[in-house]
């Protein structure tokens, strides 16, 4: 299973970026899809996770509110919708997909068996 991650860049604080992690020719409508992200220095950590089955929805603290997650089945899509950014949000993002993650591990990347390439997400003015 090959994920394509996309959308990274370049944006000034209090900007937006959508990252897209794609998965052409395969179904992901039962897979739980995550998002982690690591900065420079320091270790890869949880962003977002949305679940296949009844779409339920997962963030960390620190982007509650700013970040929303989606899918779109029909397009063996997940989405990243990031506003308000900031600098500490400068990361490489990284989509990540499994069909077997349950509840209660949703935050944890070892649950997760497919992996994207990462894409860079940079905030400073």
């Amino acid at each position: 299973v090959q994920l394509q991650a996309s959308g990274g860049g370049w944006v000034q604080p209090g900007g937006s970026l959508r990252l897209s992690c794609e998965v052409p020719g395969f179904s992901l409508d039962y897979y739980c899809i995550g998002w982690f992200r690591q900065a420079p220095g320091k270790e890869r950590e949880f962003v977002a996770a949305i679940r296949g089955n009844g779409g339920s929805t997962f963030y960390a603290d620190s982007v509650k509110g700013r970040f929303t997650i989606s899918r779109d089945n029909a397009r063996n899509t997940g989405y990243l919708q990031m506003n308000s950014l900031k600098p500490e949000d400068t990361a490489v993002y990284y989509c990540t997909a499994d069909g077997s993650v349950i509840l209660s591990s949703v935050r944890y990347e070892a649950s997760y068996d497919y992996w994207g390439q990462g894409t860079l997400v940079t905030v400073s003015s």
